[in-house]
């Protein structure tokens, strides 16, 4: 992605860009670790720093659960930039704040043939077309309303030519669920669907859920003690008003490995500057005012301390 912002933290690499705020994070925890460090004799206990790789789509948070340097944790905070809080505000909620995801890919093969005599040929683009539809009577037809849940082809490739129908389609995306079961639900009935269109349209269709080099993430839920926790910390750094209550967000996150394993509190904290529009993640236009790093950093030691502290 090309940042599109000219400012002095542009980056020089074309084509490459911190478009989620994990610069701002890495900041945030180092000025922790120096907060923290200055207190270490007053400190009721250890607090470890958890800097790590691949969050964006490789399971980071799996991969540091496995190599075992977080078995002896008693509680996990982190936060996060929010675009829409501004600076000097944060947020969360108790229980599920992020969905699980995973993500699917289908290639549905018919038989190619010139796009004249459509008859002599078994036409995929039909099969994909249809499937992409019938995807989406999911989550309109078979989750409860009250329940949140996403489905979303994003992208469909096949044929170049004109006058040709192509032999075989690709079509994939992800799907979101507050819940693991809702997940494994959705999951399953992909599967079913792509098959099932597939076999209506006389074509094959191989569904592929790539888990093992894109692992699925599960739920970011927190934990309502920690959460409690870090939240009074929070009112007492920055006023209850700056205190928000956040909505469940569709967003996932690999914080939900840790959270599965260590009581949690994953916190949204404000970048938006005063009187400046929402820039959001993910695009070439994120902007972070740099008011938010010295709050982080506090928050971060502070919700640490005052955990020793109490236990």
């Amino acid at each position: 992605m090309q940042e599109m912002v000219e400012w002095e933290f542009k980056s020089k690499e074309d084509g490459k860009m911190h478009a989620c705020g994990h610069d701002a994070h890495v900041a945030m925890l180092l000025g922790a670790a120096k907060l923290l460090q200055s207190r270490k004799n007053d400190l009721k206990g250890k607090v470890k720093l958890v800097f790590q790789p691949a969050e964006e789509g490789h399971a980071g948070g799996y991969h540091v659960l496995q190599e075992g340097v977080l078995d002896d944790v008693d509680a996990i905070f982190a936060v996060h930039i929010d675009t829409h809080l501004p600076v000097g505000t944060v947020g969360s909620r108790p229980g599920p704040f992020l969905a699980g995801s995973a993500r699917f890919k289908a290639t549905i093969t018919g038989k190619g043939g010139h796009a004249a005599v459509p008859h002599a040929a078994v036409d995929p683009v039909v099969v994909a077309s249809s499937t992409v539809l019938s995807l989406q009577q999911l989550v309109s037809r078979e989750i409860d309303p009250l329940q949140s849940a996403v489905v979303s082809v994003t992208f469909i490739k096949g044929g170049e030519t004109f006058n040709v129908i192509p032999e075989s389609m690709t079509l994939g995306g992800t799907f979101r669920s507050m819940t693991t079961q809702g997940l494994s639900y959705l999951r399953k009935r992909i599967r079913e669907v792509i098959e099932g269109q597939a076999l209506v349209g006389r074509c094959t269709a191989k569904v592929e859920f790539m888990e093992e080099e894109l692992r699925p993430y599960p739920a970011t839920v927190n934990d309502e003690d920690v959460y409690i926790h870090a939240k009074v910390v929070a009112e007492s750094m920055l006023g209850e008003r700056n205190m928000r209550l956040c909505p469940q967000v569709m967003a996932a996150e690999d914080f939900g490995f840790y959270a599965q394993k260590i009581p949690a509190a994953f916190f949204s904290v404000g970048v938006r500057g005063a009187g400046k529009e929402i820039s959001h993640v993910h695009t070439p236009h994120l902007v972070v005012d740099e008011g938010v790093l010295p709050i982080g950093a506090a928050l971060h030691a502070a919700v640490a301390i005052e955990y020793l502290n109490k236990h």
